[in-house]
């Protein structure tokens, strides 16, 4: 089927394919047989740290790790273990060279309550051959595009740095890791100073060109992604629909989104769906470019690479996965409850971004903590425009072992000024977990099937 490139994207990726600027990345041969031997296959450190508090890669959980529970829940291999010490405020100081500056304001903001639990490092995360072959054959090959707004030379592969020598090749590996196809079910809140939520329910549906049986990927290039979210509670916004096209180059071809109204019946562009326009019923307590930690055209900042360092980072938190897990235990005031959480120490790649001149972002700068297994984000670090550390986030990273793909447990955006987050992705009162069997086809994903998405 030959269709029209479009769009960029909510859960991801926009490549900026400019025709100028091109930045080579001149990775030489010796540096690519790396991959698979002192590196893992996807450009981490594979041996542990001199300590042994971080263990080598071993090649991740395999997929018998657990129980299949049903419904697409699983059984959590590490349920047994107990925490090796917990941070607090009494004591985060001797553990601050591991800790961001957000954590730090975390323990200095919430003293009576937040805590981190910390356990014994497990680095549970690997991909199937097949993205090892390609990220073998393509490294090397992508370039930079105007500054790092965007690349070339790379189209529907995954991880298009493995090892990176910028920022902006950071930011790319995050954008390009490795997804599948999923129809999803998950909650979102925004939990007032008192504690008090409402339960904001989310459906969603994602493709990738060259995982959908009817697109011809060939065809469209430049097309990162299709995304469709639907509200289902409560009942004031239930049936409103987001439609998103996610294109590689998002400064040639913005990306394209549509939203569908149920009040209204009416089906609308919707170019706010961008950079810091307002996250879907959000209570503006996120932006569009926060979901998924970070997501789409990265054009707005300039991207310094800081360095890699070792950090408590949140890791394999299963309790906030597993079936019987009360959204209500779990959401607290001030933050989610620690007891369902999991810290371990990582290998971060830090990214810096600070708004270029002439553009504007609600952030005037973002830090970034991206763990080196997986090259997502796990800490994020918000400044307003007077320096101020304003939001801070955090991607809890699992791992589905029986997909082998890895993805965020539960996704948290603290305010620090207001007092105030949001949580999302938590789905464990929800009918299924993650669908990654989910087989999309394009018209699932046109704005005309958008009504009939939304009819409530």
């Amino acid at each position: 089927m030959r269709m029209q490139q479009t769009l960029m994207g909510v859960g991801g990726l926009a490549l900026s394919l400019m025709a100028s600027s091109v930045m080579a990345q001149t990775l030489t041969q010796a540096e690519i047989d790396q991959l698979g031997t002192s590196l893992t296959p996807i450009g981490a450190e594979k041996a542990g740290n001199a300590s042994g508090t971080i263990p080598e890669w071993t090649g991740g959980l395999p997929t018998d790790a657990g129980q299949a529970l049903g419904d697409n829940f699983y059984e959590d291999p590490f349920a047994s273990q107990q925490p090796e010490f917990v941070i607090t405020a009494q004591n985060y100081q001797q553990y601050k060279d591991n800790l961001t500056p957000g954590q730090i304001a975390m323990f200095e903001r919430y003293p009576e309550t937040f805590k981190m639990p910390v356990y014994k490092t497990e680095r549970t995360v690997g991909y199937p051959q097949s993205v090892y072959d390609q990220v073998k054959r393509t490294a090397g090959q992508a370039k930079l595009v105007n500054g790092g707004d965007g690349i070339s030379d790379f189209s529907h592969g995954t991880f298009a740095f493995p090892i990176p020598k910028s920022g902006a090749e950071v930011i790319w590996n995050h954008n390009t890791r490795y997804r599948l196809n999923v129809h999803r079910w998950y909650m979102q809140a925004m939990p007032q100073t008192n504690g008090s939520f409402t339960l904001i329910k989310l459906e969603e549906e994602v493709g990738y060109p060259q995982l959908m049986p009817d697109v011809d990927e060939s065809t469209m290039p430049n097309t990162l992604l299709f995304f469709k979210q639907r509200v289902n509670a409560p009942a004031r916004l239930a049936g409103n629909v987001l439609l998103v096209h996610d294109s590689l180059d998002q400064l040639k071809e913005p990306r394209m989104a549509w939203v569908y109204n149920a009040g209204q019946r009416r089906v609308r562009r919707a170019p706010q769906v961008a950079y810091d326009g307002p996250g879907t019923a959000s209570d503006g307590m996120r932006t569009s470019d926060n979901f998924a930690m970070y997501n789409g055209a990265p054009d707005r900042y300039n991207w310094k690479l800081v360095g890699k360092k070792e950090v408590y980072i949140p890791y394999n938190s299963g309790k906030l996965t597993q079936r019987g897990t009360e959204y209500g235990d779990v959401l607290q005031a001030g933050h989610i409850n620690p007891d369902y959480t999991r810290f371990e120490l990582h290998r971060v790649w830090e990214v810096q971004g600070n708004v270029k001149d002439g553009q504007r972002h609600i952030y005037a700068q973002r830090n970034f903590f991206m763990d080196e297994d997986s090259w997502m984000i796990a800490l994020a670090d918000h400044y307003d425009g007077r320096g101020t550390l304003w939001r801070v986030g955090e991607g809890h990273i699992g791992f589905n072992y029986a997909n082998k793909i890895p993805g965020y447990s539960i996704e948290t955006l603290y305010d620090l000024l207001a007092g105030r987050y949001i949580a999302l992705g938590m789905y464990t009162e929800e009918v299924s977990g993650p669908d990654f069997d989910f087989e999309p086809n394009y018209n699932q994903f046109t704005p005309a099937a958008l009504r009939a998405s939304g009819i409530r």
